[in-house]
């Protein structure tokens, strides 16, 4: 199959989440399997300073945008063997972040995203490359699927042609004033109940679920929360009127770039057969760190946005109690100012057995990882979770709340039809978590049970090689429905 990835971000060019993960590796695993891939996304600032080597096309294409004309250069550069075309406008793209600033959103990116859709049709002509699958990504992506299905309905360039569109966070959706409609080249009969119009805005990720032919989100479990009043961010219905045409499926690990055995950034490399080199990466983070070198003491880890979705009101609850028990905690991320004040404050307070690195850094992350006994993840909500896949790739046994792709990758002791491979619990309180914790630090003292639950994790499957199919499946679904040959 001829399938084009569009998404707004792709590892390792540009990235600010699991997105970029997701667009960078299935391609590459679509490709082992004879397929012929290709990605399109923006040509950013940050591609120019990563220093990756792109190279100039010859190909532009002239989109319409607020009646003004404006030109999307083609440029391209290689993910391995995959073709990555990168389009090039400097007013639209030319900056320091992708979507806006810590301020806030970017004000145009209803003119910045509806520029890009519009130039990756034209582009596809231009290069005379007809796929037979689209695969559309997040809101920034979702006027695709719109503009083939209304504007280009009759366009026998793409009659053939299949959309799938994938959810990676319904918070996440795009809205626009009405005022915008124009700007996107949107006519005003778009702008009802049952197409774009979302309480009086312009909602694109419900354009994208549907105009798409396919809708997908990143686990099974998400795909049944969204659905739901409570989890559905206003969405739960248009998502309940496409559910039959809407699939889950759990994102996979790059198992090449997440491995213990060979991961350069650790200090020293274990395996599922040989775990002793693991002791030398606790004791190695706990010196990095400036905790006690202390082997016996268990070290729970986290990688992570400090943001309220990822659970860290409850954390800050519970960091009193923490820096008072026998165990340590070391955490890498950024966020929220009061979660950061909190870390701040419970350090200055005199905890010796806490230690926060703010910021994001790739050299560190591995280390956390491998050096950590066990991985804290109690999210209000997860869609997939890639750190919980990580933690049991280098041993390290996750505590997760019980929730979208955590739910289905994490399977407690308590539960019955699962092997176990770490600790979860439901309810979303610091008194939950704070148990979930404690029944981990009890089965710690179990060095012949914890090994099994380390080695279990350790060995099982995650990797795209055991998503690839499903979306497999789903590609040739779309295509029969168009009338091609799967």
């Amino acid at each position: 199959m001829k399938i084009l990835f569009v998404a707004s971000e792709v590892t390792p060019f540009a990235k600010t989440g699991g997105l970029a993960d997701v667009a960078g590796a299935l391609p590459k695993t679509l490709k082992t399997l004879g397929h012929d891939v290709r990605i399109m996304m923006p040509f950013y600032s940050v591609v120019e300073r990563g220093g990756m080597a792109v190279r100039k096309g010859r190909k532009s294409a002239s989109v319409m945008v607020d009646g003004v004309e404006k030109k999307g250069f083609l440029r391209q550069a290689s993910l391995g063997e995959i073709p990555v075309y990168l389009i090039e406008n400097k007013e639209y793209f030319a900056r320091e972040e992708l979507y806006g600033t810590p301020s806030g959103d970017y004000p145009d990116n209803a003119q910045r995203f509806s520029f890009f859709c519009r130039c990756v049709l034209e582009l596809l002509k231009k290069m005379d490359f007809r796929p037979d699958i689209i695969h559309c990504h997040d809101w920034q992506t979702a006027l695709i699927p719109h503009y083939l299905k209304h504007e280009r309905k009759n366009d026998p360039f793409f009659a053939r042609t299949g959309v799938i569109f994938t959810i990676h966070n319904l918070a996440y959706q795009g809205l626009f004033p009405k005022e915008e409609l124009p700007t996107m080249g949107l006519s005003r009969e778009c702008f009802n109940i049952d197409g774009l119009e979302f309480y009086g805005k312009v909602n694109l990720l419900k354009g994208g679920i549907l105009t798409a032919d396919l809708v997908t989100t990143v686990s099974e479990a998400y795909c049944r929360e969204i659905r739901t009043p409570e989890m559905g961010c206003g969405l739960h219905g248009v998502l309940q009127t496409r559910k039959d045409d809407l699939v889950g499926i759990l994102n996979g690990l790059d198992y090449e770039e997440w491995n213990p055995a060979m991961d350069r950034e650790i200090m020293k490399n274990y395996s599922h057969a040989s775990l002793s080199g693991k002791m030398v990466d606790k004791i190695g983070l706990q010196r990095l760190m400036g905790l006690a070198s202390a082997p016996e003491v268990p070290v729970f880890g986290m990688v992570s946005r400090m943001v309220a979705q990822k659970g860290f009101d409850l954390i800050a609850e519970l960091l009193p109690m923490i820096a008072k028990a026998p165990m340590q905690l070391v955490l890498l991320g950024n966020g929220e100012e009061r979660y950061v004040k909190a870390f701040n404050d419970i350090k200055a307070s005199g905890a010796r057995n806490i230690a926060f690195a703010s910021g994001f850094d790739h050299s560190l992350a591995p280390k956390i990882y491998a050096g950590s006994d066990m991985f804290l993840m109690p999210s209000f909500f997860e869609p997939c979770g890639l750190g919980q896949l990580i933690a049991m790739r280098y041993g390290t046994v996750p505590v997760v709340r019980r929730t979208g792709g955590l739910a289905d990758s994490v399977f407690d002791p308590r539960d019955n039809d699962k092997a176990p491979n770490g600790f979860v619990f439901d309810e979303y309180s610091a008194e939950a978590l704070w148990e979930a914790m404690n029944r981990a630090l009890t089965a710690y003292q179990d060095k012949a049970f914890w090994k099994k639950l380390m080695r279990r994790g350790m060995s099982s499957d995650y990797s795209w090689q055991n998503s690839v199919h499903k979306y497999l499946e789903l590609y040739r679904k779309a295509l029969l429905r168009k009338g091609g040959e799967a």
